[in-house]
């Protein structure tokens, strides 16, 4: 039974919340926020700002806009050397152009015509020696005219073959290649174009703008700041004698000043080593000094602020 009257508890308990009663539990913490520091994936200068200070916002929301240009040239700049890769890689699979080949087969034709005349002037030379009328020499010549112009129709016809036909593997092959390396070039490009424009991962008040308009933001450091509506937690200390008593999953019913009702909080989080106040004497009457930190999340916790002082009460 305690020695205090009943009044004086009653006057403890309102001035200082879990000491008014010897058999109350209470730990006294505080709100804290965990907050999302949003930055920029690359250096660049704001050119807008579409958040304050208090706002709420919704995940996919835009935040801040940095300048575009030198990613909007890149992309066009991707965009042609897809344009160009992709423009060879269908030359390559049709064969040569229709001009091209139109030219092959002209010569071609002539070739052939050279070629029939050939045969016929051998043909006579050959009638004018077994006349007596021309040399041998002379149909020898005739002879070669015609080989010459044999050889002149095999090679066009080839040429002719091989303007028709589309192009080897190995061309195709590295003009494919070509091509999916324009295209990877082309996504990198967009995204980098698209990262100029940062949205809200997450929904929640924006806590604080830390760049204005005009400003260059640095990659990585925090334009803007975002509590989110689900990240309040409770930051209090255990004694060491309560500990072992404390499971994640706890539950504890929180009270502060102007607190809506029903506030609870469930542990999850629980430092496994002591803290404690100098001097560090690892004594029997010491020893009730080391705490540990522990962390609560929040339920209904509509109304709290980060920094807001707490009471939180072992739920039996």
């Amino acid at each position: 039974m305690s020695s205090l009257p009943d009044w004086l508890i009653a006057i403890i308990g309102v001035v200082f919340p879990g000491l008014g009663d010897p058999n109350i539990i209470e730990y006294n913490g505080y709100v804290e926020g965990d907050y999302v520091y949003v930055a920029p994936a690359a250096v660049g200068r704001i050119v807008s700002i579409q958040v304050a200070e208090g706002e709420a916002v919704s995940a996919g929301q835009n935040l801040f806009q940095s300048d575009d240009t030198h990613q909007s040239a890149m992309l066009r700049a991707a965009q042609a050397e897809v344009d160009v890769a992709r423009a060879n890689l269908e030359n390559l699979a049709t064969g040569g152009r229709e001009a091209e080949i139109n030219v092959v087969v002209a010569s071609l034709d002539q070739a052939k015509a050279d070629q029939h005349l050939a045969q016929a002037t051998l043909e006579r030379s050959q009638r004018l020696l077994a006349a007596g009328a021309v040399s041998q020499a002379r149909v020898d010549g005739d002879l070669a005219s015609l080989q010459s112009a044999n050889a002149r129709v095999a090679q066009l016809q080839a040429q002719l073959s091989v303007a028709e036909l589309p192009a080897r593997n190995a061309q195709r092959i590295a003009a494919e290649a070509t091509l999916e390396a324009a295209l990877a070039r082309l996504d990198d490009a967009r995204s980098a174009l698209d990262d100029r424009t940062v949205e809200a991962p997450v929904g929640g008040r924006v806590d604080m703008v830390f760049y204005e308009q005009g400003e260059v933001a640095l990659a990585g450091a925090p334009v803007v700041s975002i509590l989110p509506s689900d990240s309040l937690k409770a930051l209090f200390y255990i004694p060491e004698a309560d500990r072992t008593q404390m499971s994640l999953g706890d539950i504890f019913d929180v009270s502060c000043s102007g607190c809506p009702t029903e506030v609870t909080a469930r542990l999850t989080r629980l430092a496994a080593t002591p803290q404690y106040t100098p001097p560090i004497i690892y004594s029997s009457e010491e020893r009730s000094r080391l705490v540990f930190r522990a962390e609560a999340a929040l339920d209904n916790a509509g109304g709290l602020l980060p920094g807001q002082p707490l009471s939180l009460r072992p739920r039996e």
